[in-house]
Protein backbone atom coordinates (compact mmCIF):
# COMPACT_ATOMS: atom_id res chain seq x y z
CA UNK A 1 0.00 0.00 0.00
CA UNK A 2 1.49 3.32 -0.83
CA UNK A 3 1.73 6.54 1.40
CA UNK A 4 -1.53 7.84 -0.18
CA UNK A 5 -3.95 5.62 1.68
CA UNK A 6 -4.66 5.98 5.53
CA UNK A 7 -6.12 4.44 8.26
CA UNK A 8 -8.32 6.32 11.07
CA UNK A 9 -11.24 6.00 12.98
CA UNK A 10 -14.37 7.49 11.77
CA UNK A 11 -16.01 10.07 12.52
CA UNK A 12 -19.85 11.48 12.60
CA UNK A 13 -18.81 13.52 9.17
CA UNK A 14 -17.46 10.70 7.55
CA UNK A 15 -21.29 8.93 7.56
CA UNK A 16 -22.32 10.30 3.95
CA UNK A 17 -19.23 9.19 2.42
CA UNK A 18 -19.23 5.81 4.22
CA UNK A 19 -23.08 5.27 2.86
CA UNK A 20 -21.98 5.74 -0.68
CA UNK A 21 -19.32 2.94 0.21
CA UNK A 22 -22.21 1.33 2.24
CA UNK A 23 -24.96 1.59 -1.01
CA UNK A 24 -22.04 0.42 -3.41
CA UNK A 25 -21.68 -2.85 -1.30
CA UNK A 26 -24.52 -3.87 -0.27
CA UNK A 27 -28.22 -5.04 -0.84
CA UNK A 28 -29.50 -3.83 2.36
CA UNK A 29 -27.26 -0.92 3.45
CA UNK A 30 -27.35 0.72 6.27
CA UNK A 31 -28.80 3.66 7.71
CA UNK A 32 -27.66 6.93 8.55
CA UNK A 33 -29.10 6.34 11.76
CA UNK A 34 -27.54 3.00 12.35
CA UNK A 35 -24.15 4.67 11.39
CA UNK A 36 -24.85 7.19 14.26
CA UNK A 37 -25.64 5.00 16.30
CA UNK A 38 -22.62 2.79 16.25
CA UNK A 39 -20.17 5.95 16.05
CA UNK A 40 -22.11 7.61 19.70
CA UNK A 41 -24.60 4.88 21.19
CA UNK A 42 -22.22 1.58 21.06
CA UNK A 43 -19.67 1.33 23.84
CA UNK A 44 -18.59 -1.96 21.91
CA UNK A 45 -17.94 -0.86 18.25
CA UNK A 46 -14.63 0.82 16.60
CA UNK A 47 -14.88 1.88 12.69
CA UNK A 48 -11.87 2.68 10.59
CA UNK A 49 -12.01 4.55 7.40
CA UNK A 50 -9.52 3.70 4.69
CA UNK A 51 -9.04 7.10 2.89
CA UNK A 52 -7.03 7.92 -0.40
CA UNK A 53 -6.43 11.16 -1.56
CA UNK A 54 -9.03 12.40 1.26
CA UNK A 55 -11.81 10.70 -0.37
CA UNK A 56 -13.65 7.69 2.16
CA UNK A 57 -13.11 4.55 -0.28
CA UNK A 58 -13.68 1.87 2.27
CA UNK A 59 -14.45 1.10 5.65
CA UNK A 60 -15.09 -1.67 8.40
CA UNK A 61 -16.39 -2.34 12.09
CA UNK A 62 -16.07 -4.39 14.65
CA UNK A 63 -17.67 -4.64 18.04
CA UNK A 64 -15.05 -5.57 20.80
CA UNK A 65 -17.19 -7.62 23.93
CA UNK A 66 -14.92 -8.37 26.17
CA UNK A 67 -12.27 -10.80 24.80
CA UNK A 68 -14.26 -11.18 21.24
CA UNK A 69 -14.09 -9.16 18.57
CA UNK A 70 -17.21 -8.97 15.71
CA UNK A 71 -16.92 -7.81 12.79
CA UNK A 72 -19.86 -5.81 11.51
CA UNK A 73 -19.03 -5.13 8.47
CA UNK A 74 -16.27 -5.04 5.31
CA UNK A 75 -16.50 -3.13 2.14
CA UNK A 76 -14.73 -0.99 -0.59
CA UNK A 77 -15.82 0.98 -3.20
CA UNK A 78 -15.91 -1.38 -6.04
CA UNK A 79 -13.68 0.81 -8.36
CA UNK A 80 -10.77 -0.30 -5.42
CA UNK A 81 -11.49 -3.21 -5.39
CA UNK A 82 -8.81 -6.38 -6.16
CA UNK A 83 -5.81 -4.03 -4.89
CA UNK A 84 -5.35 -5.87 -1.68
CA UNK A 85 -6.90 -2.77 0.28
CA UNK A 86 -10.30 -5.09 1.92
CA UNK A 87 -7.01 -7.39 2.94
CA UNK A 88 -5.16 -4.35 4.89
CA UNK A 89 -7.91 -2.88 6.18
CA UNK A 90 -8.97 -6.49 7.65
CA UNK A 91 -5.30 -6.53 9.08
CA UNK A 92 -5.74 -2.97 10.54
CA UNK A 93 -9.15 -4.09 12.36
CA UNK A 94 -7.50 -7.50 13.61
CA UNK A 95 -4.40 -5.19 15.22
CA UNK A 96 -6.74 -2.59 17.05
CA UNK A 97 -9.19 -5.19 18.11
CA UNK A 98 -5.80 -7.07 19.58
CA UNK A 99 -4.75 -3.84 21.02
CA UNK A 100 -8.27 -3.44 22.87
CA UNK A 101 -8.09 -6.91 24.41
CA UNK A 102 -9.83 -9.31 21.88
CA UNK A 103 -8.26 -12.86 21.48
CA UNK A 104 -10.67 -13.86 19.21
CA UNK A 105 -12.09 -12.87 16.01
CA UNK A 106 -15.21 -13.98 14.27
CA UNK A 107 -17.34 -12.43 11.00
CA UNK A 108 -20.26 -13.65 9.15
CA UNK A 109 -20.33 -13.95 5.20
CA UNK A 110 -22.61 -15.46 2.61
CA UNK A 111 -21.71 -18.47 1.67
CA UNK A 112 -21.98 -17.53 -2.11
CA UNK A 113 -19.06 -14.94 -1.31
CA UNK A 114 -16.39 -16.96 -2.50
CA UNK A 115 -13.85 -14.20 -2.83
CA UNK A 116 -14.24 -12.80 0.73
CA UNK A 117 -13.91 -16.72 2.08
CA UNK A 118 -11.15 -16.84 0.21
CA UNK A 119 -9.53 -13.45 1.65
CA UNK A 120 -10.51 -14.69 5.62
CA UNK A 121 -9.31 -17.89 4.85
CA UNK A 122 -5.72 -16.22 4.21
CA UNK A 123 -6.20 -14.71 7.11
CA UNK A 124 -5.98 -17.22 9.23
CA UNK A 125 -10.18 -17.46 9.73
CA UNK A 126 -11.41 -21.04 9.88
CA UNK A 127 -15.19 -22.27 9.54
CA UNK A 128 -16.94 -22.47 12.83
CA UNK A 129 -20.67 -22.65 11.57
CA UNK A 130 -23.44 -21.99 9.32
CA UNK A 131 -26.57 -19.46 10.30
CA UNK A 132 -29.66 -20.57 8.09
CA UNK A 133 -31.75 -18.05 6.30
CA UNK A 134 -29.11 -14.95 8.28
CA UNK A 135 -29.39 -12.55 5.26
CA UNK A 136 -32.96 -10.79 5.49
CA UNK A 137 -32.60 -9.58 1.67
CA UNK A 138 -33.08 -13.52 0.09
CA UNK A 139 -32.40 -15.68 3.39
CA UNK A 140 -28.85 -16.68 1.98
CA UNK A 141 -27.18 -18.58 4.70
CA UNK A 142 -23.94 -17.27 6.55
CA UNK A 143 -20.95 -18.88 7.06
CA UNK A 144 -19.51 -18.34 10.35
CA UNK A 145 -16.00 -18.10 10.73
CA UNK A 146 -13.24 -17.71 13.80
CA UNK A 147 -9.66 -16.39 14.13
CA UNK A 148 -7.63 -16.40 17.30
CA UNK A 149 -5.76 -12.78 17.41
Amino acid sequence: MTDTYAFRYMREEDIDQVLEVEHASFTLPWSREAFYNEIHNNKFAVYIVLEHEERIIGYCGVWIVVDEAHVTNVAILPAYRGRKLGEAMMRKLMSVSREMGAKRMTLEVRVSNYIAQSLYRKMGFQNGGIRKNYYSDNLEDALVMWVNL
